[in-house]
């Protein structure tokens, strides 16, 4: 007989999965939805301070503490508590929300007594992470008052994750039932001990929230470095269509994923094949550079042409922008990675001085610190006296791309030419920590502004890919002046993926057509 664990989100309590439970164990599983301590209470009958229920039948209740008094470790013993009383052997731990990190926590120090983790619609935490940087309203935006942080109001819940489909029953329910959340759970970090790492894991993507099968294939095959792991044979992903709440708005279809999650059952992914245990960006460029001279100066590198001396007229500068997000322990950066280091030496043996930079987007909320890093660097450039001030250009890659929408709606009359290759030109679905400002097809441009190269690659995944039409669609509408540079066979990353004498041929004929623009 199966058994589950179910830890609720934050806000709420055990009495979110009880739908879903009450089917678990018709089908003849055991199932223990919990209450965190300091989350019990809301409704008549509930009995905070109980011990754990291990009967499939009892509700465990949360322990005793003020709510203000309770930080991560707290969840964390007392799930291990639960964890040590159960009989089952092996125990499928569900986690939703802000409940996969005590969760994920937990597993790491009882490894023995964990089948499988089971991680509705959210994203496995990282060692060191605090769970409200996860949220999709990030901790930053977090009103504490004593020691906790207030539930969202009536027709706030949207913020949180999609509320699509919850009956207006259960969502008035979840409204009012929701009590404050421990604030030192969501802004201290965890620290999973790495046994966790080796545990079978089973995600459960909500599509209306905007996770799906296709979104993470591609941050497998295209994304940063970290999503690779992704790729383990003992990670498998189901899709539910729901938004964030499953347990409220199909509880049938949720018993039924976490059933056949328990067998193992789902998708696997499989990474880019580039040589075992190789990271794709630490490949060799594309093509064959030149080293030339390099200078660093702070968060950024100036790639000089060879044989520059002091004198010179000032040249032209090109500005490498990089995606993410990047993990902060990310080595080597990406400045320092053949790609970057690629780019920037292809533009100095050309005669311009390449620039590459490492802009802290670590996170989704941090488009504007990467936007503050990458105007203050362009400031910095044009302030040298080897580059020519009024002949700069701005070269953006994949998610970086956001990062274009500034220069586009405000472009200065220094700035002469924008790049972006395969970029992602608006925030995807559940995309919610990015702010509105960060859309370039909402500023496509205009008829007078800065002309775009674009480069496509034929094979983009579809999220990315309806962006793009949709930013041409709009710049259309402008006048805005685009030039399309095609990959045909190529994939998101294809300077790593696709080393071709296509792939050399589009990145020779981009880096040109910004040169034209820069010398005109």
């Amino acid at each position: 007989m199966t058994t589950f664990v179910l830890v609720p989100g934050a806000f709420t309590g055990g009495w979110v999965w009880d739908e879903v439970a009450t089917l678990l164990r018709a089908a003849g599983a055991e199932a223990h939805p919990v209450t965190l301590p300091g989350l019990g209470g809301g409704e008549a009958g509930e009995t905070p301070g109980a011990g754990p229920g291990i009967t499939g039948t009892a509700r465990t209740e949360a322990g005793d503490g003020a709510p203000g008094q309770i930080g991560p470790e707290t969840h964390v013993d007392f799930l291990v508590r639960l964890l040590d009383r159960l009989a089952a052997p092996d125990v499928v731990l569900v986690g939703h929300g802000y409940g996969l990190h005590p969760a994920y926590a937990a597993a790491g120090l009882r490894p023995g007594r964990v089948g499988r983790i089971v991680a509705v619609d959210t994203p496995l935490p990282q060692d060191g992470t605090a769970a409200g940087d996860t949220l999709p309203d990030p901790r930053a935006r977090m009103a504490v008052d004593g020691g906790t942080v207030a539930p969202p109001g009536p027709g706030g819940w949207e913020r949180r994750g999609s509320t699509e489909d919850i009956p207006a029953a259960a969502l008035e329910r979840l409204e009012r039932r929701a009590v404050p959340h421990p604030a030192d759970t969501l802004t201290r970090p965890f620290r999973p001990a790495g046994e966790a790492a080796g545990l079978p894991v089973t995600g459960l993507l909500c599509t209306a929230n905007g996770s799906s099968l296709d979104l993470v294939r591609m941050l497998v095959e295209s994304g940063p470095p970290q999503f690779r792991a992704l790729a383990d044979a003992r990670v498998s992903f189901l899709e539910l269509a729901t938004g964030h709440w499953p347990m409220l708005a199909d509880p049938a279809g949720l018993a039924d994923a976490l059933l056949r999650a328990a067998v193992g059952e789902g998708e696997r992914m499989t990474a880019p094949e580039c040589g075992p245990g190789t990271d794709p960006y630490d490949l060799p460029f594309l093509f064959e550079v030149p080293e030339g001279p390099r200078e660093r100066r702070g968060r950024f590198d100036l790639h000089l042409p060879a044989g520059a001396r002091p004198g010179d007229p000032p040249r032209p500068a090109i500005v490498f922008v990089h995606g993410g997000p990047v993990a902060a322990d990310r080595r080597p950066t990406p400045r320092d990675t053949p790609f970057y280091l690629g780019y920037g030496r292809y533009a100095a043996s050309l005669g311009a001085i390449g620039v590459t930079l490492d802009h802290r987007l670590h996170g989704l909320a941090d488009y504007p610190l990467a936007a503050d890093d990458l105007a203050g660097t362009v400031a910095a450039v044009r302030a040298d006296p080897r580059v020519d001030a009024d002949r700069i250009a701005l070269w953006f890659f994949s998610a970086g791309g956001l990062l274009m929408a500034d220069w586009l709606a405000a472009p200065p009359p220094w700035l002469r030419c924008l790049a972006a290759t395969y970029p992602v030109l608006g925030p995807l679905p559940g995309w919610r920590a990015v702010e509105p400002r960060f859309h370039p097809a909402a500023f496509p441009g205009t008829a007078d502004g800065p002309p775009l190269v674009l480069t496509r690659a034929g094979r983009e995944h579809a999220v990315f890919a309806e962006r793009v039409e949709e930013y041409l669609t709009a710049a259309a509408r402008t006048g805005a002046e685009v030039e399309i540079v095609d990959v045909p066979e190529g994939r998101h990353g294809f300077e790593l993926l696709d080393r071709t004498e296509e792939s050399r041929a589009a990145v020779e004929r981009a880096m040109r057509s910004v040169l034209a623009r820069l010398a005109a």
